[in-house]
């Protein structure tokens, strides 16, 4: 007796059509009581890409060269107290703050420039892909908006969690911190960039004083649609004097004016 084709023994999932609207894994389908072949691979698949993000060390000589050639600003680079990808992921502590020559070199550039606006930083974080695919171009999006605007050079950090945004901004003495780092990778979107937003940053800020524009990738979103949001709420913030819990996030772009003028 000649065997079914295999397709035959994979019941479709009548919502299939659905999945084109979201990267969220609905309507598998199931062969018997397990999911189809390809679906289990594509899920292991992910999986692998998403451990292998976490664990990826950041092309800094390459990440270096592409900041000089393609946004041609000056940039700092500096180090965490953590020393490797493994203390990073096993010490979250030391993620949050700089090595004391990156602290004291940080402190001889504010001692030897002007008062600053905004310090942008960019960190590795939890997906050093996200810095490396999405942090330029959603900064070349977001340069035209700051017009006037009194901004620090770029700080480079390695092994930075979110909150070495506020030692960094502290040090600078500037009025906000904006770190973009590489998100926790999921199932969806290993490389998936954050950007983190603080008012008068310094030690001690927690994260319900933050703001956060997320999901920066391929799939999710656009480099100019994340830059029209965080310029939004660099306006608010100053507007307000605050961010975190007390400032609305906003989701159209406004002119961004330079903080004297607020």
């Amino acid at each position: 007796m000649d065997q079914p084709p295999p397709d035959s023994i994979v019941v479709h999932n009548p919502w299939t059509f659905l999945r084109r609207y979201t990267s969220a894994r609905i309507a598998l389908g199931r062969a018997g009581n397990s999911l189809p072949t390809r679906e289990v691979l594509a899920f292991n698949l992910a999986h692998a890409q998403a451990q292998d993000a976490v664990r990826a060390e950041l092309a800094l000589a390459a990440f270096q060269h592409q900041l000089e050639t393609q946004l041609g600003r000056k940039f700092v680079q500096v180090d965490s107290r953590a020393a490797d990808r493994e203390t990073y992921l096993r010490r979250p502590d030391l993620g949050r703050r700089l090595t004391s020559a990156s602290a004291d070199a940080l402190a001889q550039l504010r001692a030897t420039a002007q008062s600053f606006d905004l310090a942008l930083v960019l960190a590795d974080g939890l997906s050093a892909p996200a810095l490396e695919h999405h942090a330029i171009p959603t900064l070349q999006s977001l340069f035209p908006q700051l017009g006037s605007w009194a901004l620090a050079p770029l700080v480079l950090v390695r092994h930075g969690r979110v909150a070495i945004a506020d030692e960094i901004g502290a040090l600078l003495g500037a009025q906000l911190a904006a770190i973009f780092i590489g998100e926790r990778p999921g199932l969806t979107a290993p490389d998936s960039l954050g950007i983190y937003v603080t008012w008068d940053p310094r030690l001690g800020r927690t994260d319900a004083e933050r703001n956060c524009v997320s999901n920066i990738h391929s799939s999710g979103l656009s480099y100019s649609d994340a830059a029209a949001r965080l310029a939004s709420l660099l306006t608010a913030a100053c507007r307000l004097g605050s961010t975190g819990v007390s400032l609305n996030q906003f989701s159209s772009a406004s002119p961004l004016a330079p903080p004297s003028d607020l």
